[in-house]
């Protein structure tokens, strides 16, 4: 099993945690991964692009000229797609994007994700993260005191709103419960910090 020090927020170390083998101490599959992040942002995407056909497009209703007699290429109407103005050819349409991996492998992607980041010593765990009241200049101090000058990912096990709005206007940090854990923000995270109860309920959970 994979043991990281437990640090409090001033950066000592006050203990050590066992993680759960079965989440944070496997081989990473890499492609795994990638297809979860590409589901994720393809789930982000919104899709509202839209053009207009020659049916959607405002007049052309009088047929141009006569049918025969003119000399001139037959027409039935000025908004066909070959005349300025006309409608477009299979344009776009809105759609959804988004679609959805297995259970199992999605399971897997985000074990793969936590597992890297611990093979990687970009994980960091800490005591507790309770702030007592909203302030970001405390927050910032406590990123300071773990050497965290990164991109990071914070995990908490419950929801507390002193310390989410602490962390809101940091531009670097992304605050998330256990329950919100996901690839694509572990991996587009530098460190991953969680607390030792949010690492002890994603190793039960996923496990």
């Amino acid at each position: 099993m994979p043991k990281l020090a437990v640090l409090d927020i001033t950066g000592k170390q006050v203990g050590e945690i066992e993680l759960n083998d079965a989440v944070f101490g496997i081989e990473p599959n890499e492609h795994v991964v990638y297809e979860a992040v590409v589901m994720q942002q393809a789930s982000l995407r919104q899709g509202t692009h839209a053009t207009k056909n020659r049916s959607a497009v405002r007049g052309g209703g009088r047929k141009p000229w006569r049918q025969k007699g003119t000399g001139r290429a037959r027409q039935g109407s000025i908004r066909a797609p070959q005349w300025v103005g006309g409608g477009t050819v299979f344009g776009p349409t809105p759609r959804s994007y988004s679609y959805k991996l297995p259970k199992k492998v999605r399971r897997l992607a985000i074990k793969s994700a936590l597992s890297a980041k611990v093979r990687d010593n970009e994980t960091i765990v800490v005591d507790q993260l309770a702030m007592e009241a909203p302030k970001t200049k405390a927050f910032v101090e406590v990123l300071k005191n773990l050497s965290v000058n990164e991109k990071a990912l914070v995990v908490i096990n419950n929801e507390h709103e002193p310390t989410a709005l602490s962390a809101r206007n940091i531009p670097t940090v992304k605050l998330v419960t256990a329950d919100q854990v996901n690839v694509y923000d572990v991996v587009n995270a530098g460190k991953l910090i969680m607390t030792k109860d949010a690492a002890e309920k994603l190793g039960e959970v996923l496990a």
